[in-house]
Formats: C-alpha cells, structure tokens, sequence
C-alpha cells in the first residue's frame, strides 16, 4: 500500500498511465466501431476527425512545452526567493502533475489517431466513433486547461506555498499520530544488551520505512528489529542503523540484512514523506528567510509561526496512542516535542532575534501550547519560551522594546 502511494506520486507514473490509457481509447474505439451500423457510421466522414486529430496534436506539443516552462519557472523563483526544499514539495503538486499527464496522454492519443488512418486502419466509412471518441479527449482537454489556468493564478506565490508545505507536513503529522511510531512498538528504553547491529549500507538520509515488511522480516527470523534513528536522520556508511535482538537460536543473517535493505530507503536527500520534521524545517526555513537583509518580511515570518502553531497543536504523545494493530517486532522512537518545536522555531527566531513583533508572536504561540492537554509540549513549549525570551532581550537595543516583550512574554511563560 505504501509503495503505491510512493510511486502515485512520481510525474512520470501518471504520465505512462495517461500514455496507456491513450492507447486503451483507440483500442475501445475500434471494438465499438464494430457494433455501429454502416448507415450510422458513414454519417460522419473520415475528414472530421482528422481534422480534430490535427488540431489536438499541434496545440498539446505547444500547451505541453509551455506548461513545463512555467513550472521550471515557479521551481527557479521559489527556491531562489525563498528555499531550495520547497522546489520538491511543489514537484508533488498534484494538479500540476495531472495537467501535463492529460496533455501528453491527448498528444499520444493523437499521434495514434492520425498514425492509424494514415494506415488505413480507420477508413472514412469506419470513423465515426474515432470522432466521437476525439471529441470526448476534447472534452477532457478543456477541463485540465480551465484547471490549469485556474491554478496558476496562485502557482508558485508565496501564500501558496506556506499553504502547501503546511497542508503536506499538517498530513504527514496526522499519518504519524494516527499510526504512532509508525504503527510499531515505541522504542523508549534502552535496547536489550544482547543485541547485533546492521550496520547502513549507505550514507544518506533515511527517507522511507516500510513498517509492515520490516515487521514481516523481524517475525520470519524470529527477532525484534530496534530502529536506531528516526525517519530524517541522516546516517553514515557502517553505522548502525538497526539493533537486532535474536529470540531464537537459528538465524540466517544475511537473508534478514537483504529484507532490511528493501524495507529501508536511504537518500541523499530528506523527503516530506513519512518525515512531518522535514515539513517543519522547511517551514521555519521559509520565516527564516523571510528575516533576510534582502527581503525584510516581518509578515511572513509571523504568518509561518501561526501555522507551525497550528501544525504543532495536533500532537500526541506516541507512547499513549495504541494503533489499531500493533507490530510486535519493530521499535521505534518517538517524536520527541523538544526537537519538534526546534525544527520549527529554531532558525526563525535566531534570525529574528531583534524584531519585536515577531517574537512577540513567537511568545503567543508558544503560549497556546503550553495549554495542550499533552505535558510533554507543554514542558517543551514553556522551556522554549524562556530561552527565546533571553535571546531576544539580549538582541533588542531599544529598552521600551525589551519592555514590552517582557510584559507579553510574562504572560506566555506563566509569571515565571
């Protein structure tokens, strides 16, 4: 299930299946040529729908190339304005995707169409669901355009892509809670002292889990399988990367080293997928950058603090949270609110250190989450409060301005 949602977001998957379903749509049409009557059919001449053909295979080269430009466009001017990570979460945009997999699969379509009457395969007695058929891929074409144009007025701005990154990691949040720790055991002791390690393949980041699988290959070989970091982190070539805690006397170790490797990507470089951390970063990343000598956008930075709060509020311990069904032979760690609230507030307000209003925000949002029913946030927020609270007194010059923030961040840290 995980894999084919891995793959369902990849441009060229919906590309090759809108290059099928093309020829699908010339293979059906022929089936129910067969069934039309010779009056009917000769109804409509031969001219008719090579003149749609003609039409369709022009302007979806034309539309197709424009399209890709306009993306490498918005890809260019987000990551230079603002971050290099966003260019991959916008790569993901699923509109995008769908536009100019429709436009490549109407241009395929259309190159068959015209290749088959110029074979006489479709004579003019036997094109009148050709017609149809094209007129239908029009149909198709006009709806993806009025989407596309309707999704390009926001395409690539920065409200948009606050929006996206805080819809893409607010989801990979929620999939996490729902299923905590990955749907394994939370690793939160120490692992057994008998243990053997797996050492990583590979240096690079560790992108994606499949939980299931590990748990399969842990239960086939009689073992637990403790994850030594989490989704995100980076490991080097031979460092351990999982500890294997042998319950049986027989173990094959190198069938168990190859199924771990299946079930364990390593990347060079983070994915927003089953990371909701990543999300977080790239999110202070864009607040952060948004305090730049060059941009100087307050604004941003305490609209990105907002929706870092907003993501934040929907935490949950995972040692509480019971999934559905539990792996019983894989660890993993929890996320830990700690380094949640650093990845997302850590470099914002470093950079903001000396802008009232914007730790002034900070202070607020920290604020409501000292009120979440979970103590650990709340613990994690309140500390957070108090050191952001020194940093920005330090920076700030203006003693009415160390005033003020004091008076509200009195408030945020409970009159501590």
């Amino acid at each position: 299930m995980q894999k084919t949602r891995y793959y369902s977001r990849k441009l060229w998957v919906w590309v090759m299946l809108m290059g099928l379903l093309a020829f699908a749509a010339i293979g059906v049409s022929q089936l129910v040529e067969m069934f039309i009557s010779d009056e009917l059919a000769k109804s409509l001449g031969g001219g008719s729908a090579d003149r749609l053909l003609n039409i369709i295979a022009s302007a979806m080269l034309s539309v197709t190339i424009f399209s890709i430009t306009v993306m490498v466009s918005v890809y260019q001017s987000s990551s230079t304005q603002w971050t290099p990570r966003i260019h991959r979460l916008i790569m993901l945009d699923r509109t995008t995707q769908n536009t100019l997999a429709v436009f490549i699969g109407a241009y395929v379509y259309s190159l068959l169409g015209i290749l088959l009457r110029e074979l006489g395969i479709y004579t003019d007695d036997h094109a009148f669901v050709l017609f149809w058929m094209t007129v239908l891929v029009l149909i198709v074409i006009v709806v993806s355009l009025v989407r596309w144009v309707l999704h390009l007025q926001g395409f690539g701005q920065l409200i948009d892509i606050t929006r996206q990154i805080e819809d893409t990691t607010r989801d990979q949040f929620k999939e996490r809670l729902s299923q905590p720790c990955l749907g394994a055991r939370p690793f939160v002791d120490d692992r057994p002292d008998n243990t053997r390690a797996i050492s990583s393949w590979e240096s690079g980041y560790i992108q994606h889990i499949y939980p299931e699988a590990m748990n399969a290959a842990a239960k086939e070989h009689n073992v637990d399988l403790y994850l030594a970091d989490n989704i995100g982190s980076f490991v080097f070539l031979d460092a351990p990367i999982l500890h294997v805690h042998q319950r049986g006397d027989d173990l094959d170790w190198d069938s168990l080293c190859e199924q771990v490797r299946v079930s364990l990507i390593i990347g060079d470089l983070r994915t927003y997928d089953q990371d909701p951390r990543f999300g977080l970063i790239v999110m202070g990343e864009v607040g952060s950058k948004a305090m730049s000598p060059g941009v100087n956008d307050p604004g941003t930075a305490i609209d990105v603090i907002t929706r870092i709060g907003r993501i934040l509020s929907y935490y949950k311990d995972e040692t509480e949270v019971t999934p559905e069904e539990v792996l019983e032979h894989f660890y993993v760690r929890p996320l830990d609110p700690a380094d949640l609230l650093r990845d997302g507030f850590g470099a914002l307000s470093r950079d903001a250190a000396s802008t009232l209003e914007v730790q002034q925000r900070l202070q607020q949002t920290l604020s409501g989450l000292m009120q979440h029913p979970d103590k650990g946030l709340s613990a994690a927020a309140k500390d957070f409060a108090v050191k952001e609270l020194e940093r920005a007194t330090q920076a700030l010059v203006f003693e009415p301005d160390r005033e003020a923030l004091r008076a509200s961040a009195h408030k945020a840290v409970g009159g501590d």
